[in-house]
């Protein structure tokens, strides 16, 4: 039996993803045959008819499997790229997003000064903890994540980043964990869950079927968690101290709220989209 070349496996497996409603078929055909043969994307296209050998195949098939499952492209190959850094994902937490890369840079234009405390709160990957370490090298950070699985995740990252001493890691619910608000921060940043419980039901099934809904989904309106957040940040904001959160695009009236009512200056952040993502709030 012959043995079948790259590029008719490139045409099956399109196809394949194409009759299971993959996004992206022939970009992620690529990818995946790519990461299996342990090459480039682009050289794929170089060696097409190269034929492929039974273990090689062996290989690809379960990976194939995954994606027509619709199992999320970065679980499946096992890391991200997010603010020049290579992160390991797996189910244990969220995909870190462009939006939220886009959420570390808004902040940084904000900042006139360097912070020299630093939290996330529910950290996942830790992306957003180990990129703001990674940026400011003389603060000191801690994240929290009500996930254990989370936590163990993001210290994984933390040691490949070489970061692991700078960051200290409390599990636990928002702020609880970090007791009565002894501590006091330049700088609190989260990416909170934000999704409405109807939202959820419409949202593609990578997101649905694979990723943390608790993650993901926040009550009827997407503000349980929001709410918790703003009812305690205040008292661990030093003066001048920033909240900088990734959330809701149809969330902006309620975060006024929420801002006011917890006695911070805040607003709406546009992204590069011009959707109103980012929601910034200051202690007077």
């Amino acid at each position: 039996m012959a043995l079948l070349t790259i590029r008719e496996i490139k045409e099956r497996t399109e196809a394949f993803f194409e009759s299971k409603g993959v996004p992206n078929a022939r970009l992620d055909t690529d990818t995946l045959i790519a990461h299996s043969l342990g090459i480039k994307r682009l050289e794929l296209y170089l060696d097409l008819d190269r034929p492929l050998t039974e273990s090689q195949l062996a290989e690809l098939r379960p990976l194939v499997k995954r994606r027509a499952d619709r199992e999320p492209m970065q679980y499946i190959i096992g890391s991200v790229d997010f603010c020049d850094m290579l992160l390991k994902v797996d189910a244990r937490a969220l995909i870190p997003r462009y939006e939220t890369e886009e959420l570390v840079e808004r902040v940084s234009e904000a900042l006139s000064v360097a912070p020299k405390q630093i939290l996330d709160l529910g950290t996942g990957s830790g992306a957003l903890a180990l990129a703001f370490a990674k940026r400011y090298p003389e603060a000191s950070v801690d994240a929290v994540d009500f996930s254990a699985q989370a936590l163990s995740l993001a210290k994984e990252n933390a040691i490949t980043q070489e970061l692991a001493e700078r960051i200290t890691f409390y599990e636990g619910s928002w702020l609880c964990p970090l007791g009565l608000g002894e501590q006091r921060y330049d700088l609190i940043v989260s990416n909170p869950p934000y999704l409405t419980e109807e939202e959820m039901t419409t949202a593609e099934p990578e997101v649905v079927n694979h990723e943390p809904q608790c993650a993901l989904v926040s009550g009827a309106d997407g503000l349980d968690d929001l709410r918790l957040i703003f009812k305690d940040a205040v008292a661990f904001l030093k003066p001048g101290g920033l909240l900088a959160l990734e959330t809701g695009i149809a969330q902006a009236e309620a975060l006024n709220t929420l801002a006011e009512t917890a006695g911070l200056q805040g607003e709406c952040i546009e992204d590069l989209s011009g959707r109103p993502r980012f929601y910034f709030a200051r202690k007077g």
